[in-house]
């Protein structure tokens, strides 16, 4: 079963935004079985939609359209379903009743024509409630082929596909077992490591694929099965997982299994009872914000410094003066302070701090640029490692807030 995505808007077009829609409903269409044949990005123009809508019922047995739902005149999306479809649109009283409660309880001002127009759809089509926004999503068919659209904004999207059409989807139809398991490494390069494991990836069943999804400073071994007996896909899976671990055990440090490390690291600190903080100069924050992203990661990450000129290092992380004058800013010993000093103020059990040179200056020290210096900080000890990660400002960054996550994790789980 193929499906094709359509997204619309000139937002998207001109590169004001990055469509990240597709992404989320591609991963989640693969889950399930259905192969992504075709992405497509479109203007908010009727004849273009029209015709993006014609040429994906020749290819695709799922349409998946996002975007142009809103309440302004130049949202568009709906009409055009509903000329593709020979339709009118009529009032769906329950969309109109889900739109006149968030209004009631979450906007409260009055509302206007536009917002209550919202509850006007193709008269042939099955509504998806959208119980974050005002716009529906909408289910309709023709020639056996099923045609969906959702709202452009991101988690009132994630839901409606989470909640509505994934498990409507799985109603109708059967599916094969799909199973991935992804594993996470670090210090080798994808051409290194596709070399040592070359024979392992050559005598894998025809229903095991490898891919190899580099980023910087990792890169990520997803082994993807597809079968209808579900118990024979996941006992091969696991004969190949026992194959594969020793030949990787140097450079590997977890299963991802399509959650970040940052969300392995929480669930590792979860479990324990355990807590992390984090001192951030070069990075910026980006660890702390890839902590928070996860939900309940309340429960493990207290809180961040984010010391980017020395007087806060000096006054908030209490680094001395005299310290970072003979070392400076970017050193192993002020970088150890940072951690030491961030653990004691904020109480965890765990801490992380990061102070480099991500370019394109040097600023006050006589590192060169790409050099980094990342302190793990514990109740026992206190220890940091030099890194140099090139001279692209934005590469710097990440490669650090990657390697940060790597060192925590291998800390974690020496306890």
């Amino acid at each position: 079963m193929q499906a094709e995505i359509i997204t619309i808007g000139d937002e998207i077009l001109i590169g004001q935004i990055v469509d990240s829609n597709s992404a989320f409903i591609s991963k989640k269409l693969n889950k399930i079985g259905v192969s992504v044949y075709q992405i497509t990005s479109v203007q908010d123009d009727r004849s273009h939609i029209l015709k993006s809508l014609a040429e994906a019922e020749t290819n695709a047995d799922i349409v998946i359209l996002t975007g142009g739902l809103g309440p302004t005149k130049d949202d568009i999306t709906k009409s055009a379903i509903a000329d593709y479809f020979d339709d009118t649109l009529i009032e769906d009283v329950s969309v109109r009743k889900n739109i006149e409660h968030l209004w009631k309880v979450f906007i409260k001002k009055p509302l206007s024509q536009v917002n209550l127009d919202q509850a006007l759809v193709p008269s042939k089509a099955s509504v998806l409630m959208n119980k974050y926004g005002s716009a529906p999503g909408m289910w309709l068919e023709k020639n056996n082929t099923i045609f969906i659209s959702l709202p452009g904004v991101p988690y009132e999207m994630k839901a409606l596909i989470t909640d509505e059409v994934i498990p409507k989807l799985r109603t109708r139809f059967k599916f094969p077992y799909i199973l991935h398991k992804t594993f996470l490494t670090y210090g080798l390069g994808e051409s290194s490591l596709a070399e040592r494991i070359e024979n392992f990836e050559n005598n894998l069943p025809d229903f095991i694929k490898l891919a190899y999804l580099p980023s910087l400073g990792r890169v990520r071994l997803r082994l993807s099965a597809k079968g209808n007996n579900k118990e024979f896909v996941e006992a091969e899976m696991q004969k190949q997982t026992n194959i594969l671990l020793p030949q990787i055990k140097d450079i590997f440090t977890g299963f991802e299994e399509d959650v970040s490390i940052e969300a392995v690291i929480g669930k590792y600190l979860t479990k324990k009872g355990q807590t992390v903080s984090t001192a951030e100069s070069c990075t910026g924050g980006l660890i702390a914000e890839r902590f928070t992203a996860n939900a309940g990661a309340s429960k493990y990450f207290k809180g961040s410094v984010v010391s980017y000129t020395k007087e806060i290092k000096m006054n908030v992380l209490n680094v001395s003066e005299a310290l970072i004058d003979k070392y400076s800013v970017v050193s192993a010993a002020v970088a150890e302070a940072m951690a030491k000093n961030v653990r004691q103020l904020m109480q965890t059990d765990f801490a992380i701090a990061t102070t480099g040179n991500a370019g394109p200056t040097k600023d006050d020290t006589d590192e060169g640029l790409g050099i980094v210096f990342i302190a793990i900080s514990t109740k026992d000890k206190v220890y940091s490692e030099q890194f140099s990660f090139g001279n692209h400002r934005v590469k710097v960054i990440n490669k650090a807030a990657n390697k940060a996550f790597e060192m925590l994790q291998k800390e974690i789980l020496k306890k």
